[in-house]
């Protein structure tokens, strides 16, 4: 499960450094740009959903305070 998370970040870490890279080298709402900002919101909110389901079944624990 902890491969799974750090890849999905690893993927939303690259479709930001893409879309950065599309906004420096072109106009600001380029279709391009807003691929990878949708991308990257897409897998964000995809990881958050996995995060809660994980929790809930017990595949992840919280660490205790």
């Amino acid at each position: 499960m902890k491969i799974v998370i750090a890849l999905l970040l690893l993927v939303v870490l690259f479709a930001l450094g893409r879309a950065l890279l599309q906004l420096v080298r072109g106009p600001s709402g380029s279709p391009a740009l807003v691929r990878s900002l949708t991308i990257r919101i897409a897998v964000s909110v995809c990881l958050f959903i996995l995060l809660l389901l994980a929790w809930y079944f017990g595949l992840l624990q919280p660490h205790a305070a």
